[in-house]
């Protein structure tokens, strides 16, 4: 059986080391795109590092246990749904 290290659900990624876009998408099964465009719009929890956006992977977790980031949470996309 393959572990990831110390927990970690993103195999070769230590607790302690910074995700990258691959890595957070990776990790949330989505495009790495999403996770861009998520960050950019301060929806997903991100350090931005010169030119590069990083990601802690316990504020990542706390993102998808529906504490957002920074306390807000994430608001469902309305749906194209015509009303009877």
């Amino acid at each position: 059986m393959d572990e990831c290290n110390n927990g970690s659900m993103v195999p070769g990624l230590t607790e302690d080391s910074l995700w990258d876009a691959n890595d957070v998408a990776r990790f949330l099964k989505t495009s790495r795109s999403w996770v861009y465009q998520r960050a950019q719009a301060g929806q997903l929890p991100c350090l931005k590092i010169g030119g590069l956006l990083r990601f802690e992977p316990a504020a990542i977790r706390s993102f998808i246990k529906g504490q957002g980031a920074n306390g807000r949470r994430v608001v469902p996309f309305p749906t194209n749904k015509s009303n009877p």
